[in-house]
């Protein structure tokens, strides 16, 4: 992505947990709208067991790629299309979202099964996919309070295990040995999110975030590796069995590509370091009494899933993601100032930017 689902806009299905306060759908938002009656017709001669009349309405959380719950007599589907107005080079790729579901839903990882790829802008304004429904549980607190103390543990071994599950993907058998630049992702990463960073003048500059660009290359630890990555991989990017520790569809693929599985799980990790408003993690929480497992145990059942002895240099690791985070809010806020976001929720993201950074900055520098 060069976008990303940084307030619950969902990818493919998208769960029904009553109390979810943003992935409720309404009207489609001025702006977003486009011909139902041609995606009728497209539907018609593309997706198999399609049969009208077709209702649309737009999810209402959501900054990067518009969101869409297209509901017919007898199906649900999930529609996601780029966004109108000006794009950033490479950015909102809804075909490689496409492409990725399809590949893992061959491997029996868990995504919602897609349907088809429109390329054709003609269509409805802007490329887009459609893929079924899912319903199931979001958990949009990462402290799954609705749980009890002793349901968590499961729950949170579930991710591990997806997580650990994604990495050991065969990404060449499944076709998607092209899907990314194997090799040096971390300083790929750094020079593509620092000079998307950069080059947003509508967003603005930090201190922090240079201070972090000049940093990061510098400190990128030794040895490489290659997977599958997901890129946005945490609790509320899951559509959850609704009342088993299973997930059913894991979300929002818009930043996945092959890189390094260690900055994948530490980007994960960041729920142990960042407090609520901020992506949903929960620092300050006693997690003894939640029991959540600590940072600690958890970074062992993934070095055991994965056949690791440990993760050295997990500073580096955090910052590279805080960082990173903190560049996809930049983007965000870059869109807002061009009246270009999609979602009501764009300005109190933008508003956890600055924070954010210092954050990071401060990990950096810490001996996590």
């Amino acid at each position: 992505m060069a976008g990303c689902n940084l307030t619950r806009e969902r990818d493919g299905a998208v769960g029904v947990d009553r109390q979810d306060k943003f992935g409720g759908t309404g009207a489609v938002r001025a702006g977003h709208g486009f011909d139902s009656a041609a995606l009728d017709r497209w539907m018609q001669a593309h997706v198999a067991g399609y049969a009208g009349p077709l209702a649309v309405e737009q999810f209402n959380g959501g900054q990067s790629n518009p969101t869409y719950r297209l509901v017919t007599p007898s199906h649900a589907y999930v529609l996601r299309r780029k966004p109108p107005g000006h794009l950033l080079p490479g950015a909102h790729a809804v075909e490689r979202e496409y492409r990725v579901l399809a590949a893992l839903g061959r491997a029996d990882f868990p995504v919602a099964p897609v349907h088809g790829l429109c390329e054709d802008a003609a269509v409805i304004g802007t490329p887009f996919y459609v893929m079924d429904m899912i319903e199931g549980r979001i958990f949009w607190d990462s402290t799954l309070p609705s749980l009890t103390a002793s349901e968590r543990p499961a729950y949170f071994d579930a991710m591990n295990s997806a997580i650990a599950q994604l990495h050991g993907v065969d990404y060449q058998a499944i076709g998607l040995g092209d899907y990314g630049k194997p090799g040096n992702y971390f300083a790929r990463q750094i020079a593509r999110w620092s000079r998307q960073y950069q080059e947003d003048e509508a967003a603005g500059r930090l201190a922090d975030m240079d201070w972090l660009a000049d940093w990061l290359p510098a400190q990128i630890p030794a040895g490489d590796e290659t997977t599958i990555v997901h890129g946005d991989f945490r609790a509320d990017n899951m559509i959850w069995h609704p009342v088993e520790p299973r997930i059913l569809a894991v979300l929002d693929w818009e930043l996945s590509t092959l890189g390094h599985p260690l900055a994948d799980f530490t980007y994960h990790l960041m729920m142990y370091h960042l407090p609520p408003h901020i992506i949903g993690g929960f620092k300050g929480a006693d997690l003894g009494v939640l029991n959540i497992p600590s940072q600690a145990d958890y970074v062992a059942a993934y070095c055991a899933r994965t056949g690791r002895d440990g993760i050295a240099n997990l500073s580096f690791y955090l910052a590279f993601n805080m960082f990173r985070f903190a560049a996809i809010i930049h983007g965000i806020k870059g869109r807002l100032a061009r009246g270009t976001a999609s979602s009501p929720e764009a300005q109190s993201l933008v508003e956890t930017l600055p924070e954010l950074a210092a954050i990071a900055r401060a990990t950096a520098q810490s001996d996590n």
